[in-house]
Parts: structure tokens; C-alpha cells; sequence
């Protein structure tokens, strides 16, 4: 699909979308759970983030070896479970063996399940927001470069599928579904099966001098990188200002540093959600602004500065 060719469902919804009015403050997602008080990605993550009142969350997802949509980050185990190696080479029962929760430091209460339960499929996370008593909004980002490349979209989607997803509501019961990606091919094939207004084009502000010393790399390899990461935000940009997609993901640093270009996507329909929004300065920007969603790894605390600075709440 080329930017000039139709998405199904018509051109992205400006505005709000389909389910409701606009809030009167910003909805907040917890990034990757209440990441701040347990471990990213975890059932307890989770589970505090329900308990601390949060709009929605937001996971990273990736597959295993035999094809499950597991929920984590990076694309490699060393930094966040006590494992090493790709998780594209492992098995879900692999994976079970491993830690992902002691790296944290934090004790979880028995309610939030035991050590090895901590690492969540996707269906295991719908499973813990349907039991919210409330609705509850899932930001599912698709991470890449991804060892089995766009099988991955369409191994959520069949997941969600089996789940009871209807594409039209992009909705699980009580749960809201929408899919990012920094990736302007995941988006792009996303929306053959997903209506545009339920696609997040994420965005980051990169430079090549940047990106080459952050990488560590030789000088040649490190500018081949650099100059494809940069296209790749190019593209990601243009498939905004295209209207492809309803919904804009930019970083709060991006927000900072380009306000003409968010206020030229805001007048033109496009919805925000900005991460990851945790300084009281960050909230406050992104509420002046008018931002709709803000993505934090503490969502208590910017839900009460929220609250404080909007008596009704909503």
C-alpha cells in the first residue's frame, strides 16, 4: 500500500473517536502497566494499574518461537528477565522458566499472582482487563524489526480474533483495542484489516548525529543504520500528515521540539497520544495543548494532577 491508496473504512476519523464524547482532561494509559511500582510487562504491572485507576495501558509485543504474542519490551531477555538471548528463539515454555519480575526489586502482594505468573501472553492480559468491571482501553504496540517481520500483525490479529475482537468497534468485550508502531510497514498492513482511527503511527525525534552515537557501532555501519531510522521517521511523518491513520505517537520530547508540527496534525483531525508523560511539567504541557491521551509509567500520580487541575475529572 502506497500513501496515496485508500484504507479500508474511509479516510481516518478526525477528532474523537467512535466510542464516546471527548473527555475533559487527557486519558491516561499506563506504559506497559504501573511500570514505576513492579516490573514492566508483569501481571502485577497490570493489575496496579487497574487499581490505580487508569483509562488504559499499553504493552509491547512479541513472538515466540512456537508462535505466541508474549508481552515484553525488548527484543532480547537479558535486561529485564534472568535469561539471555532472543525471544524470537524461545519457547513459551521456555519463557515460563524465567524470571521477569526480580530485576525490579519490588515485592509483589500474593494478590498479584506468584513469581512465575508474572510473565503475561496477550490473551492472559485481556483476561486480566476483563476482569476490571469497567472499560478499559489496551494500546498494543507491535514491536520491530521483528524476526518473523509482518507475521507478527497477523498473529495479534488472529489472537484477538480468537478472543471475540470485532474489527469494527476494535473491542474485546470491554476492552478498546489499538495497535502502534514506529514501523511505517507494520502500519501500512495494519490497515488492511484494522480501521484507520484504531492505528497509532508512532514518532520520535531523531537525528543522524544522534542516533550514530547512541548505536556504538563503525562509522559506516552506524550511518547506514542512522540514515535508515531517519527514513523511517520521515515515512512515519508522512503517513501522518497523509491522514492515514487517526491517531499521532509522539514521543513528549518530539512535542517539545517540534510544536509547529503538532499543532498543524491537532487542526487536522489527528488524535495524540504522547509518551512517556511522567514530570508534572510533561502533564501540564500535554493538557495545555490539548493532547487527548498521555502514556505513563505512573498513572496514579498524573491522574491526580489531572483531577486536581479538572475538579469534574472528565
Amino acid at each position: 500500500m502506497t500513501l496515496d491508496e485508500p484504507t479500508p473504512g474511509g479516510p481516518a476519523a478526525p477528532g474523537w473517536p467512535l466510542d464516546g464524547p471527548a473527555p475533559q482532561r487527557p486519558l491516561v494509559f499506563a506504559h506497559r502497566g504501573s511500570s514505576a511500582a513492579f516490573a514492566e510487562h508483569t501481571r502485577a504491572a497490570y493489575l496496579q494499574a487497574l487499581a490505580d485507576g487508569a483509562d488504559g495501558v499499553e504493552c509491547d509485543v512479541h513472538l515466540t518461537r512456537d508462535q505466541h504474542v508474549v508481552l515484553l519490551h525488548d527484543a532480547n531477555l537479558d535486561r529485564t528477565s534472568d535469561g539471555t538471548g532472543p525471544v524470537g528463539d524461545r519457547t513459551l515454555r521456555e519463557l515460563r522458566q524465567l524470571d521477569f519480575s526480580s530485576w525490579k526489586g519490588a515485592r509483589i502482594p500474593e494478590i498479584y499472582g506468584a513469581r512465575s505468573e508474572q510473565l503475561l501472553t496477550l490473551p492472559e492480559l485481556l483476561d486480566v482487563l476483563r476482569g476490571a468491571g469497567r472499560p478499559v482501553k489496551l494500546a498494543i504496540e507491535l514491536k520491530h524489526p521483528s524476526p518473523y517481520q509482518l507475521k507478527l500483525e497477523d498473529r495479534v490479529l488472529e489472537v484477538l480474533r480468537a478472543e471475540g475482537w470485532d474489527p469494527g468497534s476494535s473491542t474485546v468485550d470491554n476492552v478498546a483495542v489499538t495497535f502502534m508502531s514506529f514501523s511505517p510497514d507494520s502500519v501500512r498492513h495494519l490497515l488492511h484489516s484494522v480501521p484507520p482511527q484504531y492505528i497509532c503511527q508512532l514518532v520520535d525525534d531523531l537525528t543522524i548525529h544522534e542516533i550514530r552515537g547512541g548505536l556504538g557501532l563503525g562509522l559506516i555501519t552506524g550511518n547506514a543504520v542512522a540514515n535508515l531510522m531517519k527514513a523511517t521517521q520521515l515515512e512515519g511523518e508522512r503517513i501522518l500528515d497523509a491522514g492515514l491513520v487517526g491517531l499521532a505517537g509522539p514521543g513528549i520530547e518530539y512535542v517539545r521540539e517540534r510544536p509547529d508540527t503538532i499543532r498543524r496534525w491537532l487542526e487536522a483531525g489527528r488524535r495524540f497520544r504522547v509518551w512517556t508523560v511522567d514530570s508534572e511539567e510533561d502533564v501540564a504541557l500535554c493538557r495545555e495543548l490539548g493532547i487527548q491521551e498521555v502514556t505513563s509509567n505512573v498513572p496514579a500520580r498524573v491522574l491526580a494532577q489531572l483531577h486536581e487541575a479538572s475538579p469534574q475529572g472528565r
